[in-house]
């Protein structure tokens, strides 16, 4: 009888396991075209110079478009231009930047990791992201905060702080 019961007992404790690593090793895909209408609205940021920048985004079908407007004095000293859109082969956002004072274009990739973390590289680098020299990172405080990091080499570069602007 006590040899069953611990064939039992080992049974059990073997099926607990089992579900407990089943459980770790699936994860839940998130739905990058859903959580990237998250950058959906006008977006401020105010630098420290009393410089700012103006980022909106409106969408287009099931992508976006996006303007960002930086303004010292009251004065638009520069502009550039949005494409979101989401890869569906390789489950990535792309946005496609240009600026108005150059006809070089910027493509960069980012993605969801989380409901409230974006990461991203420049396209260049996306075959192999660890080994980025240039990433970024958004982090969604509030549906009203977000910040963004940028860093180069490791070093953070950049740490900006964007609020929603109300309407």
């Amino acid at each position: 009888m006590r040899k069953i019961y611990t064939m039992a007992v080992i049974a059990v404790l073997f099926l607990i396991c089992l579900n407990s690593l089943q459980a770790q090793t699936t994860e839940t895909k998130l739905d990058q075209m859903e959580l990237m209408k998250q950058f959906i609205g006008s977006w401020k940021y105010d630098s420290p110079d009393g410089s700012s920048m103006v980022f909106e985004n409106i969408p287009f079908g099931n992508a976006m478009v996006g303007n960002t407007k930086f303004i010292s004095k009251d004065t638009i000293f520069d502009q550039n231009k949005y494409l979101w859109g989401y890869d569906k082969k390789n489950d990535k956002i792309i946005i496609a930047e240009i600026f108005n004072d150059t006809p070089i274009m910027e493509i960069d990739v980012v993605w969801f990791i989380s409901k409230n973390i974006v990461e991203g590289v420049l396209q260049k680098d996306i075959a192999n992201p660890e080994s980025a020299s240039t990433k970024f990172k958004f982090e969604f405080k509030s549906q009203d905060v977000f910040i963004l990091t940028v860093s180069q080499n490791s070093n953070i570069v950049a740490e900006l702080t964007w609020n929603r602007q109300k309407k």
